[in-house]
């Protein structure tokens, strides 16, 4: 099913989020990077899970940063890259994205779908 953008002004309405939009707010989660840091940053964080050509990484930027998620910086003086980072809205949105998953492994841990968290 084709997820379409929400009406609401509420960025929380957003979730769950998608793993490539997911990751790109990780990725920009710790500072300002430019679009191939982004890149070999969400392949790190997602273990090798997830590579993203260039497309697909600012196809995804633009809609966040059309969402006010993410914002472009200021460029120094001769760099031709282009370096974003998270908006207020951006970084809200992520912490409630990283609660939501918090919830569903504890959940899955009472389950006993995944190990407790103190078990050696």
């Amino acid at each position: 099913m084709a997820r379409t953008t929400p009406t609401s002004d509420d960025p929380l309405d957003l979730l769950p989020l998608s793993p490539v939009v997911f990751f790109v707010l990780f990725a920009l989660a710790d500072g300002e990077k430019h679009g191939y840091l982004i890149m070999q940053e969400v392949t790190v964080l997602s273990d090798g899970k997830l590579r993203m050509g260039p497309a697909t990484l600012y196809t995804t930027i633009q809609r966040l940063v059309d969402q006010l998620l993410v914002e472009e910086t200021e460029k120094e003086a001769g760099d031709r890259r282009r370096y974003y980072r998270l908006t207020g809205s951006g970084g809200q949105l992520l912490r409630a994205e990283l609660d939501r998953q918090a919830v569903v492994l504890r959940l899955a841990r009472t389950k006993k779908l995944l190990p407790m968290e103190n078990a050696q």
